[in-house]
This record gives C-alpha cells, sequence and structure tokens, in this order.
C-alpha cells in the first residue's frame, strides 16, 4: 500500500461546528483526538481491528484515539465517499467500484478483467506517479483525500466439472458481475449474477454450474465445496480487487504532522494485515487438501481474457480524459507484462 506525501495532498481548513454525527476528529480532553474510521469489512476483520487501533494509541502516547466502525454500522458501503466528503467519517475504507458512479475512475481502480495478475504489478501500477496522480486528482475533485491503496487476494472459478479451457465453459452458466460477464459473454460464454448469499442454492440446485467471487477461503466460507469440488486460477485478475483509504480534508488537516504520520503508518500496516489475512486464509484452505482440487487455466486463455477485456477497458476509457489515461497507462503495462 503506498500512503506517500500525505501532509501534502491533506486540503486547509478546519473542522465545522459539533454535533453528535457530524463532527468527528473532536477532542474527550484537550489532550486526545478521536477519529471516526468506517470498515466495508465486519467482524471477521475484528482482531485486524483491535491492533490498529492499539497502535494509534500506543505510538502517539495515548494523544491519538482511533474508533472504529464495521461495515454498515453508520452507512452502507456504497455511501463511503459521501460520508467522508461531507465529514460524517473521518477516514473510510471501501472499494473504488462502490462509488463508481461519482468517482470516474472507480471502476479502474477497484479492477478491471486483465489489469493485472500479481500483487507486486497492481502495486507497481499503483505506487507509479502517473497513476497516483490521476486518482489524487480524482478524489480530491470529489471532495476527499486520497490517502492511499489496499490489496485483496483470490478472485477466481469454482465450478461443479473439471475446467481445462475456456471452452469447457461454452456449455455451463457462470455467476458473474458484470463486466466479467462481458468478458466471458465474447467466448460464448453464458452467464448469470447472483449474490453471494443464494450462490449455495443456485450452486446446489443446477441454476449455475460455476461462480467467480472471491478465492477458496471465501468459497469455503459460503460452503460451496459441499456443491462444487474445482478451483480453476484464472490468472484475470489478482489481487481480485484493490481497495481505497480516503480522509475528509478537514478532518486531516486537523492533525498535527506527528498524528499523520502515525496514521500513515498505522493505515499502511493495517492494510497489509487485511491482505495477508486473506492470503493465509486462502493457503489454509488450499494446506487442507480436502476442499477444492486446484488448476489453472492455460496460459493462452488467460491471455485472451486480457484481450477480450479490451471492449470493457475502452468503455471504461469513454468516460473521461482521466479515465482515458488510466487505460492508457493500464495497456502499456499490459503489453510489457506480454498479455496484450
Amino acid at each position: 500500500m503506498k500512503l506517500a506525501n500525505i501532509t501534502r495532498r491533506a486540503a486547509i481548513g478546519a473542522i465545522a461546528g459539533a454535533t453528535a454525527f457530524a463532527t468527528l476528529a473532536t477532542s474527550a480532553s484537550a489532550d486526545t483526538v478521536r477519529l471516526r474510521f468506517h470498515t466495508f469489512y465486519g467482524t471477521e476483520i475484528d482482531p485486524i481491528i483491535k491492533k490498529f487501533r492499539a497502535s494509534v494509541k500506543d505510538a502517539s502516547g495515548g494523544d491519538l484515539r482511533v474508533q472504529v466502525f464495521r461495515g454498515g454500522e453508520l452507512v452502507a458501503s456504497d455511501q463511503l465517499l459521501d460520508a467522508a466528503s461531507k465529514g460524517s467519517v473521518d477516514i473510510v475504507h471501501g472499494v473504488g467500484g462502490y462509488w463508481s458512479g461519482q468517482v470516474d475512475i472507480g471502476n479502474i481502480e477497484a479492477g478491471l478483467p486483465g489489469a493485472w495478475t500479481s500483487v507486486d504489478e497492481a502495486k507497481a501500477l499503483f505506487a507509479s506517479e502517473p497513476v497516483d496522480a490521476l486518482l489524487t486528482q480524482a478524489y480530491e475533485e470529489a471532495g476527499v483525500v486520497y490517502l492511499g491503496k489496499g490489496y485483496g487476494h483470490s478472485y477466481d472459478l469454482l465450478t461443479s466439472e473439471p475446467v481445462t479451457s475456456l471452452e469447457d465453459l461454452k456449455t455451463r452458466k457462470i455467476r458473474a458481475t458484470s463486466n466479467v460477464a462481458k468478458v466471458l459473454e465474447t467466448f460464448g460464454i453464458p452467464t448469470v449474477y447472483l449474490p453471494a448469499q443464494e450462490l449455495y442454492i443456485g450452486m446446489s440446485t443446477g441454476v449455475i454450474d460455476g461462480a467467480i467471487y472471491g478465492g477458496p477461503v471465501e468459497y469455503e466460507q459460503l460452503k460451496l465445496n459441499e456443491t462444487a469440488s474445482h478451483y480453476t486460477y484464472l490468472n484475470m485478475l489478482m489481487p481480485g480487487w484493490t481497495e481505497t483509504f480516503l480522509a475528509n480534508p478537514a478532518s486531516w488537516n486537523e492533525l498535527s504532522d506527528e498524528h499523520k504520520a502515525i496514521m500513515e503508518t498505522a493505515v499502511a500496516q493495517f492494510a497489509q494485515d487485511i491482505h495477508d489475512w486473506l492470503a493465509e486464509g486462502n493457503q489454509s484452505v488450499i494446506d487442507k487438501g480436502d476442499v477444492f482440487e486446484f488448476s489453472t487455466l492455460p496460459s493462452e486463455d488467460s491471455n485472451a481474457i486480457t484481450a477480450a477485456s479490451q471492449g470493457v477497458w475502452d468503455e471504461e476509457a469513454g468516460r473521461s480524459e482521466r479515465n482515458a489515461e488510466f487505460i492508457r497507462i493500464l495497456k502499456e503495462n499490459a503489453q510489457a507484462q506480454g498479455r496484450l
């Protein structure tokens, strides 16, 4: 995760009037500053949240405290950007796709099919000065301070029957989100969308033959291993999503330089801890040895997915000049990696 030059980015201003919900960088005493931080994750990351809060408190000698709200506790996940811009929450942790209707590059930064195929590749892209500048500008226009990124993990295919190629999927119905569905449909693969809570019934009744939803640990948590056992690495998008940290400008500017540095370090570690937790969870399922059978899509098929994704990329590029520049960078990177 990259949280560089946060002090430079902070907008100048002071926190306006205090209310129970709107003033969120307040002092419990003259020496203690409290921030409200809202993530889109739920109770599953409570140990990480506990570590995060303790690290801020300890590093500041108790002068800075963070109150963390889980997904949906104060606002819905798709309202996190609004909450940060209006000052209802000081710092938010979400995914760009939640607010793609408000920020033009939201879908691109969240992750388009074929955009990157490793965490290192994704980190290098977002650490680059051109991409960092695009994100900083876009979120400044949206009324928030862009703090940096976090990185998800696996996002692959689970099916009831083995998959050796894209050709195998032409007779199967696959659950996929809209952008992935557009790509699969170019290969003649039928798709349908189902929410996560309906995947078990869909798989067990044959409404769908497979799903692209997450990694091994997500599929096991949904008990989909009871309905399907074939996990196929697509090399389509890894990590399958990226996460974004945003701050209210006035709340951020209220912090001292020391407190900003503490938050920078703590948020970076928070993001890394979530990524590590996802990675460890996926590996633990693999290590069990009897949950799923694992295979990998042939490299030529994975490259074909990236090529077929260009329609989705070009659609996003058409939304703004900024998007077009971001897509240009993605295309150059994919060519350098040999996927285009």
